[in-house]
């Protein structure tokens, strides 16, 4: 259907039909100031959006790598006891001074 036939007949059965008084008075230019206002999207709305998705998304990515470190550790030992090494590591120069300042 031509686009210029289809606005020529919609102009025509609106013509057709006279305002209802139901109608509250400049209903159809609120509604357009609206839709006019909502087209005008600015770059801050985008990014806010998708950065909510995204930070939803890496939440649950979060929450899924800590259920799966938690239950895939939990029945491991561990074979070195990686606290106590760090700890040797840490004040073995505070040990050796204190064996030094023994033999003066």
């Amino acid at each position: 259907m031509n686009v210029a036939e289809l606005e020529q007949k919609l102009i025509a059965a609106a013509r057709a039909h006279p305002p209802s008084e139901r109608v509250p008075y400049a209903f159809e230019k609120r509604i357009l100031a609206r839709l006019a206002a909502r087209s005008t999207s600015d770059g801050r709305e985008l990014w806010a959006r998708a950065l909510w998705r995204a930070a939803a998304a890496c939440a649950a990515l979060m929450l899924v790598l800590g259920a799966w470190s938690f239950f895939a550790l939990r029945d491991r030992t561990p074979v070195n006891d990686l606290s106590q090494d760090l700890e040797q590591t840490l004040l073995a120069a505070v040990d050796q001074d204190q064996a030094a300042d023994s033999t003066w």
